[in-house]
């Protein structure tokens, strides 16, 4: 499908944080907010890394996992708690925050915190849920959605900026490739760059193994680094990671979270790739 070149989008973050296409700059967090003790310390650790590299930073974490492969699933801290957390992080800290929302009347609640809005990709094609997500005038990064090709994320960019808002954020995670696996097509990457706004590769949640240990999801986190690498030499502008100082025992997505005291190390590697890639 060929599209007309399109201008490059700056995206408002915060006052002082503009990115595009011509920015590298990281997303990262634990999948989900366990306590207040462990949020903040891996918040101050990326916050760390990021300084000492250079490289713009977001921090992300839910505070509330309603997708959960089982019912009886830990799923957070719950959105007033979490959003507290987020809050102080914020704060603190001084960085953005960046959190899933995962219906329609919780849009506006988690704007008055998050700098970010993020669309879980199951979700990504709901209209009530976009448009109230976008009408707080916050960001909004669209998780693409594991059954969505690249060449339907206009659609879903209509519906934002129909809202009124056009700072918008897309963000590959993989795409079903037969039961309980997932694929990244790096065509996709590409394809969504068109767009004029920034695209951002999850690398975490692309090695994935969804509900493949049956009451939780699987994956290879010894694939993330390549998934990566890849994304951000074919384009990509920004990475996602979900980060944890002990992945074995965290209580969500254990098996696809990043050692948080790797980051530095993929984090310097990713930042030559991408400057050598533009």
């Amino acid at each position: 499908m060929k599209t007309k070149k399109t201008a490059l989008k700056k995206v408002r973050i915060t006052n002082s944080l503009f990115i595009s296409q011509k920015d590298f700059f990281l997303i990262a967090g634990p999948c989900v907010i366990e306590n207040e003790k462990m949020a903040v310390k891996i918040a101050a650790e990326l916050k760390k890394v990021c300084e000492y590299s250079g490289v713009p930073f977001i921090f992300k974490a839910s505070y509330d996992k309603a997708n959960r492969s089982s019912g009886s699933s830990f799923r957070g801290q719950g959105m007033d708690k979490g959003l507290k957390i987020l809050n102080k992080i914020k704060n603190e800290l001084k960085i953005p925050v960046l959190t899933d929302v995962h219906d329609a009347s919780q849009a506006v609640k988690a704007g008055k915190i998050a700098d970010v809005l993020q669309i879980p990709a199951f979700l990504c094609r709901q209209t009530d849920l976009l448009t109230a997500c976008a009408r707080t005038g916050r960001a909004v990064n669209v998780k693409k959605g594991q059954f969505l090709s690249p060449f339907e994320i206009h659609n879903i960019i209509k519906k934002i900026e129909l809202a009124g808002n056009k700072n918008i954020l897309l963000t590959e995670r993989g795409f079903s490739f037969g039961y309980n696996n997932l694929v990244v097509d790096l065509r996709s990457i590409a394809y969504m760059k068109k767009t004029g706004y920034p695209v951002i590769i999850d690398a975490t949640h692309s090695v994935q193994r969804p509900g493949g240990e049956g009451d939780r999801s699987g994956g290879d986190r010894e694939y993330i680094e390549t998934i990566a690498k890849g994304a951000v030499a074919a384009g990509a502008n920004g990475v996602f990671m979900e980060a944890h100082h002990d992945v074995k025992n965290a209580l969500s997505d254990r098996d696809t979270q990043y050692p948080l005291d790797k980051v530095s190390g993929i984090l310097a590697l990713l930042k030559e790739i991408f400057e050598a890639a533009n």
